[in-house]
């Protein structure tokens, strides 16, 4: 059974730095895509990054050079640094996997094709 289990989130100032771990139980990178998204309060949720399984990055133009994933094949876990946070990176974060997709950018596939999803992990930015 697949799991998808996120953990790193936080409370930092404006201008400091976290990194978000996803622990993928049961999901090869090989299997399909993966992403981060967020949502924040009262909006809709957003893709932050996706990486397909060429390792290849898709990042959303709000956290282009200072947002950077990566992944460790040994211990199956993608991992999301964050650094230069603004207080409009608050947000609950989701990691999620695509099984059999095996291109994709931040926008694409819709988020409705991510069939894997983690619980979440909230990251607050104080100003």
């Amino acid at each position: 059974q697949v799991q998808l289990v996120e953990s790193g989130g936080g409370s930092v100032q404006a201008g400091g730095s976290l990194t978000l771990s996803c622990a993928a139980h049961e999901f090869a990178f090989s299997s399909g895509c993966m992403a981060w998204f967020r949502q924040a309060p009262g909006k809709e949720r957003e893709g932050v990054v996706s990486v397909d399984t060429s390792g290849s990055p898709s990042y959303a133009d709000s956290v282009k050079g200072r947002f950077t994933i990566s992944r460790d094949n040994a211990k199956n876990t993608l991992y999301l640094q964050m650094n230069s946070l603004k207080p409009e990176d608050t947000a609950m974060y989701y990691c999620a996997a695509a099984g059999a997709i095996f291109w994709c950018s931040v926008t694409d596939p819709p988020q409705y094709e991510y069939n894997y999803w983690g619980q979440g992990t909230q990251v607050t930015v104080s100003s």
